[in-house]
């Protein structure tokens, strides 16, 4: 059975919608508008968290609603419901079509006919795997983590999975479905000694099943990084303060390229000339070398989706070459009001938000470096190999962004790993800087969830190791 049949059965079969009279319903709410769909959810989502040794937390939430779209210019009506019933689709329809309401405009085309590839199961993770399977987990994961270093005194440990079956409805008749699982797992200790408490996290995650963690070799790896991290503070020293060469690692440090960059390269922030890369195309906006990639296609991986949430299908889209700035990630309606092709990007948290550009995996491709010979470049410098959290502001590309995990480097040799260390800078201009890019380019671990306008949606980040000069490093001490 594949992905629409699937859905037809969950949306049609079994609740009071028809398929044809909902079709209906959606031609004349739309008819008149640019554009519009109707997303049709279905939802299931689990999280156990273990803490101080003992369960703390288990819910379970199960949530089945849509989302009706009219778009007129670059006005849209939404109205969404959490009932799936015609009577709440006929209220919505009566509401949106006021936007469309003595408007003439033309009805975009459909999207691009896409494969629809699976690019993961479309099982799900929540009953792959029994409740008394999850919780022995979770046991293991804290006995592991208490026995592996008496310094430990406390362990927090949680497992959180969704599935999440989706279909959009167009007023032309075109269908489309996805089913999309999600798991993740995150592991947090503290441990002290001498009277200083120090912390350290891990966590992993992908559109997968869960059953890829029960193994004592996966589990443990992660419970292994979550103490190595917190030991590794104990013997952190102050950060110095100050401009110098800074080396972001591998992976999970693309998460500053998702936000001082990736952000500012999102459709509707150009559209409104609010982005600091707007009006840029063809420009050189990074160092030569610098090519980032948006890509919604890669299996398994947290970002991908087969289909965004519009029904336009995933793509590689290629942002940044070589420094030169190629193009934007596009929804349906600033695409057309700019102009350019829908690339995929229209991303929305769950049936009750409208449908806007989002990032999926975003990365920097590989260069030519060894990371090892990267390193040992540096004069003088910061070795940021882990990120905690960030900011930034669109229009002007300022960022301000935490170091989970940075060493001082003298010389070319890594010293003392530093504790405090906040790296502030302007998006562009730090690109700008890039003096070296690793060949070791590698995606996060599974656990990026990204912000916008109040929606929350599951992405990956990833990038090769790189060198850049001249960043202001905030910290306790004046370097």
């Amino acid at each position: 059975m594949d992905l629409l049949q699937q859905t037809d059965e969950l949306f049609f079969t079994r609740t009071n919608l028809d398929l044809q009279r909902t079709g209906k319903i959606v031609r004349d709410a739309l008819s008149g508008g640019d554009d519009g769909e109707l997303f049709l959810e279905m939802r299931h989502a689990e999280m156990l968290a273990f803490d101080d040794g003992r369960l703390k937390t288990a819910s379970y939430d199960q949530s089945s609603g849509f989302g009706l779209r009219a778009v007129a210019g670059e006005a849209h009506g939404y109205a969404h419901a959490g009932e799936l019933s015609e009577a709440a689709l006929k209220r919505a329809a009566d509401s949106v079509s006021a936007v469309t309401k003595g408007y003439s405009g033309n009805a975009a085309l459909a999207p691009s006919a896409g494969a629809n590839n699976p690019l993961y199961s479309d099982q799900n993770p929540l009953n792959a795997t029994s409740f008394d399977t999850k919780i022995k987990l979770l046991q293991k994961i804290d006995a592991y983590a208490r026995d592996s270093d008496s310094r430990v005194k406390q362990v927090s440990a949680s497992l959180a999975g969704s599935w999440q079956a989706v279909q959009i409805m167009r007023a032309d008749g075109i269908r489309v479905a996805d089913i999309r699982p999600l798991v993740r797992i995150n592991i947090w200790v503290a441990i002290e000694q001498n009277g200083r408490m120090e912390s350290g996290g891990a966590g992993a995650g992908g559109r997968v099943m869960l059953d890829q963690w029960l193994t004592p070799e996966s589990w443990q790896s992660q419970v292994d990084e979550a103490l190595r991290i917190a030991v590794l503070n104990l013997q952190s020293v102050p950060t110095p303060a100050g401009e110098m060469e800074v080396v972001l690692g591998a992976g999970w440090p693309g998460v500053m390229l998702h936000e001082a960059v990736g952000h500012g390269l999102e459709g509707d922030f150009n559209r409104k000339g609010t982005s600091v890369f707007s009006g840029r195309i063809g420009q050189q906006v990074a160092s030569k070398g610098v090519t980032v990639i948006d890509d919604g296609t890669i299996a398994d991986r947290r970002g991908s989706i087969t289909v965004d949430d519009e029904g336009t299908p995933s793509r590689r889209n290629v942002l940044i070459e070589d420094g030169i700035l190629k193009g934007y990630m596009q929804d349906r309606q600033n695409a057309r009001l700019m102009g350019v092709d829908a690339t995929g990007n229209g991303r929305r948290e769950s049936y009750a938000h409208a449908p806007m550009p989002r990032m999926t995996n975003t990365y920097m491709e590989n260069g030519d470096a060894d990371p090892q010979e990267i390193v040992a470049s540096m004069k003088k410098g910061i070795y940021a190999v882990n990120f905690g959290g960030g900011q930034v502001d669109i229009t002007s590309g300022k960022f301000v962004f935490s170091a989970a995990e940075a060493y001082l480097v003298e010389n070319g040799k890594i010293g003392a790993p530093v504790k405090g260390a906040t790296l502030i800078g302007n998006g562009p201009d730090a690109m700008s800087k890039i003096t070296m890019i690793g060949n070791d380019t590698e995606l996060d671990s599974g656990i990026g969830t990204c912000g916008k306008a109040g929606q929350s949606v599951p992405v990956g980040v990833g990038q090769p190791t790189v060198k850049m000069g001249g960043v202001t490093v905030g910290g306790t001490e004046a370097a």
